[in-house]
């Protein structure tokens, strides 16, 4: 199997992380080795204040690691693209990415509705599916898949993620 990726986007509060974990939880439990990227707009630091790498960093350090017996983490001072990303992953043996946003992004999408007002989503590329966590969503959803997932069921939606990843 090579490399799939798969976009989860939607505006703020439409339940992309809680998604994004029940998916991850799905795949990595039929055997797949998954990673995931997050888009950030708010340029969120991923260290706490005071911590070491954190000081290499503001002292100059444009690419910083930080590793121990359980985990590594790098951190450069420039963005990195979507497709870099992934070329990444793929080297490391991911085999599937499950990615947090990137609207903008050439890659099959899960489009998450909140309700009507964010009926201006189904216009981007790439979608596979819909997902809405009320039964209020727009008509025009008719053309996708379209999975609830109010209180939690998130089942059939995760079925069609692991048949759509394996089917290749």
């Amino acid at each position: 199997m090579s490399l799939k990726a798969l976009q989860v986007v939607g505006y703020k509060n439409a339940g992309k992380t809680t998604l994004v974990c029940e998916i991850v939880r799905r795949l990595t439990t039929a055997g797949l080795r998954v990673g995931t990227i997050k888009h950030d707009a708010h340029d969120a630091d991923p260290e706490p204040a005071g911590a070491d790498t954190r000081l290499h960093r503001a002292a100059g350090a444009h690419f910083t690691a930080m590793t121990s017996d359980a985990r590594t983490m790098w951190v450069q001072e420039r963005p990195t693209t979507m497709d870099d990303l992934l070329s990444a992953m793929e080297e490391a043996g991911v085999e599937a990415v499950i990615a947090e946003g990137f609207k903008s992004a050439r890659f099959p999408k899960l489009v998450l509705l909140r309700g009507e007002q964010d009926a201006d989503l189904l216009q981007l590329p790439g979608i596979i599916a819909v997902v809405a966590r009320t039964p209020a969503f727009p008509a025009d959803t008719a053309i996708y898949p379209v999975f609830r997932t109010d209180h939690f069921r998130f089942d059939p939606l995760l079925a069609f993620i692991e048949e759509w990843l394996l089917s290749g």
